[in-house]
């Protein structure tokens, strides 16, 4: 019993050595930090769960806002100028508890509508003499460019929970979510209103999308009209590991048929993000769900 204490007592103690060794000496690269930590974890002196949310903190400083935004297209917004029937409409199938609000052009939002103003003018006041603009918040606007370690941030310090990202030309790109961010680093963040699975791809640009790794090879070729075999693999990040034929990290890709996959989040446990490029630029793209949203 004494000797097993001394020899777990000594393994622990290299350890710590060893990180001493590391920030005492030259700053070392992130691979060698992330080999310690797997090693950490390896000698339980580490969970798997704080790996994994150590290695998203370690990559919220390399991803930006375009990475994880909601796209313009999957928007749930309002528009300035809808009557109080339809707004009520669309916040109750929705669930949502904020709505960007819109201008005649869904590229303009004019502010942010919080679904508790909503209601307790409902309570307070029934339907009577109802104007939006009375109940509009200022909305934050960031650059599709800035680093998501910056924007959580801002998050904490100014305590909203949502920012429209905007383009060069300060229309609005998409929106961001304070939870959209803590999921880098917690995992994805399901609640009761997450029902929604077909909402998993993203239009970036003509030929360059974002898909949830978890999203599922059939709702994959119907999107794009592709044929990949569902019989083996689930997902089409299933289908991608498969492909490289081990565990990948971040930046790492492979073509499969029109298609190149890079990983754009990955943990010690699974892949994450994926960003899809369709390399015929000739073939038109159907969005099956890019009108999600639309209102």
């Amino acid at each position: 019993m004494t000797s097993d204490r001394s020899s777990e007592d000594s393994r622990s103690r290299n350890w710590i050595e060893r990180i001493g060794q590391m920030l005492g000496g030259e700053p070392q690269d992130r691979e060698q930090l992330i080999e310690l930590l797997k090693d950490a974890q390896q000698r339980d002196l580490l969970d798997t769960d704080a790996l994994s949310m150590i290695e998203g903190v370690l990559q919220v400083s390399d991803l930006r806002v375009r990475d994880i935004m909601i796209p313009r297209a999957e928007m749930v917004s309002l528009r300035r100028d809808d009557p109080l029937e339809k707004i009520l409409q669309i916040a109750v199938k929705s669930a949502h508890s904020r709505f960007p609000v819109t201008g005649d052009d869904k590229g303009e939002v004019v502010g942010i509508l919080l679904a508790k103003d909503l209601l307790t003018f409902c309570v307070e006041n029934g339907r009577r003499a109802f104007n939006i603009r009375d109940l509009l918040r200022s909305a934050v606007f960031v650059p599709d460019s800035k680093r998501l370690n910056v924007l959580l941030k801002e998050f904490r310090s100014s305590r909203n929970h949502m920012a429209i990202v905007v383009d060069e030309y300060g229309s609005a790109a998409g929106l961001v979510t304070i939870e959209d961010v803590l999921e880098q680093i917690v995992g994805e963040i399901d609640d009761e209103h997450d029902y929604d699975e077909g909402s998993g791809i993203f239009r970036r640009d003509r030929n360059e999308f974002s898909a949830k790794a978890r999203t599922t090879i059939e709702d994959f070729n119907e999107y794009f009209g592709s044929d990949f075999p569902d019989e083996e693999f689930d997902t089409i990040g299933g289908l991608v590991v498969n492909a490289l034929g081990h565990l990948p990290k971040r930046g790492e890709s492979v073509e499969l048929g029109r298609f190149r996959f890079t990983v754009m989040r990955a943990d010690s446990r699974r892949v994450h993000l994926l960003n899809v490029e369709h390399l015929n630029p000739d073939d038109e793209i159907p969005t099956v769900f890019g009108d999600v949203g639309e209102s």
